[in-house]
């Protein structure tokens, strides 16, 4: 086929994609006249004419189709973690993925281009080879995760339980990736950890995910706190990153009377706002405390959004790691797909999650990641292993946990 035949098709299809993106169709076309879509369309013969570049004047006759599928790649990532373009191979395993698969029990996104750990399942293998948030993953086998679009890399990190699973990881402060492998294994999700502090005058709960069991289990938690004369609540919803949107305005709820919890919102997506119930909710004036950290994520961040911009409660920790958006699949022609975040979540305040995360009202660095460093440094120089448990000292001082409980003990109840 000749050149220019090759770069016309592909172009066809970037516009296809691009008309895909911006919502031009038979009965929209006028759409296409709007000045920002002009220049949309504006930028297709820029691509043409960078096209034509990179097939004469490269240095070597270049992979076309794989030049354009990573054009596509960075035009969907370029918006948001959780927009991805899937070419066809990808799409149908991505299809036929029904789930339930054994895991090593890494909860991930992508930053930086590569995926990043967001938060770790306590117990789970991957919590057992020391991995915490912020660990880059750079590859998942031999393949470089900058090179996969976020559904893909969760799909590689599953498996048949006591699969073998190898990722080099790129941790802070260390310069060569350690290559770790892991088995998989079918990982739960723990109970909602319970703790009295102060005399049982502090309630404090620890949930891991925010999905209909465990926020069940906070609820009876809550309720029976009501009848045991508890005064104070602390809410660790540190490394919290997987779970329900709904559920999440649920858990709000048990500790709001009344007021937005929060919102949903896109281009074309008719703005939803959830607003709080008092019939649903449970105890809306003992003092309360949320701990987060970089690991609190999409449900979690909801909650903590939503009980520090309607004043309930305090926030203490880290900035949170900026999630929550609504996706859905387009399929293209090719048998290739989109997944395009469509409606972004805001707190009260309106800032949304996925672009301004969750800043505490009370920032603690976390002192648990200089364990670990030191943990690390004391490793084998051997990078290829598979880690033992780490060992730290028996009683860690907690300064996030310890700011919190001091801030409650303050509080008149």
């Amino acid at each position: 086929m000749p050149k220019s035949v090759k770069i016309s098709l592909l172009a066809v299809s970037v516009l296809l994609v691009l008309c895909i993106f911006l919502g031009v169709n038979a009965h929209g076309v006028r759409a296409a006249v709007d000045q920002s879509q002009e220049g949309a369309y504006r930028q297709i013969n820029v691509y043409g004419e960078v096209l034509q570049h990179v097939q004469n004047d490269y240095v070597v006759d270049p992979n076309i189709p794989a030049v354009t599928e990573g054009a596509l790649r960075g035009l969907l990532e370029s918006l948001d973690a959780d927009s991805s373009y899937l070419p066809p191979a990808d799409y149908k395993a991505y299809k036929a993925d029904k789930g339930g698969k054994a895991q090593v029990g890494l909860n991930v996104s992508k930053r930086f281009g590569y995926a990043t750990i967001v938060s770790v399942v306590p117990g789970s293998p991957a919590d057992k080879a020391n991995l915490t948030d912020g660990d880059i993953i750079e590859a998942i086998g031999n393949q470089d995760t900058r090179d996969l679009s976020l559904a893909m890399i969760q799909l590689l990190l599953e498996g048949a339980p006591g699969s073998e699973l190898q990722i080099s990881v790129i941790r802070p402060r260390k310069v060569d990736p350690d290559k770790i492998k892991l088995n998989r294994a079918v990982v739960s999700e723990p109970a909602v950890a319970e703790t009295m502090y102060e005399n049982a005058s502090i309630l404090s709960l620890k949930p891991m995910v925010i999905d209909h069991e465990h926020v069940q289990q906070i609820e009876a938690k809550l309720k029976a706190m009501n009848k045991a004369g508890n005064k104070k609540i602390l809410l660790d919803l540190r490394d919290v990153s997987a779970g329900d949107m709904a559920e999440a305005t649920r858990l709000a709820n048990f500790f709001l009377k009344s007021g937005t919890i929060a919102t949903l919102e896109g281009q074309t997506f008719p703005k939803q706002t959830f607003t709080a119930d008092a019939a649903k909710s449970i105890n809306t004036t003992a003092p309360l405390v949320i701990l987060v950290n970089r690991g609190t994520s999409g449900p979690a961040e909801l909650v903590a959004g939503a009980v520090a911009d309607n004043k309930r409660g305090d926030l203490v920790g880290e900035k949170t790691f900026g999630e929550g958006a609504q996706q859905k699949t387009f399929e293209l022609p090719d048998g290739a797909a989109l997944i395009l975040s469509i409606a972004k979540y805001a707190s009260p305040s309106g800032k949304k999650f996925e672009d301004e995360a969750v800043t505490p009202g009370t920032l603690v660095a976390s002192n648990m990641d200089d364990l670990d460093s030191d943990s690390d440094d004391a490793s084998s120089s051997d990078t290829t292993k598979t880690p033992a448990p780490v060992k730290h000292p028996s009683a860690p001082v907690d300064d996030q946990l310890t700011k919190a409980l001091d801030m409650l003990k303050a509080k008149q109840a």
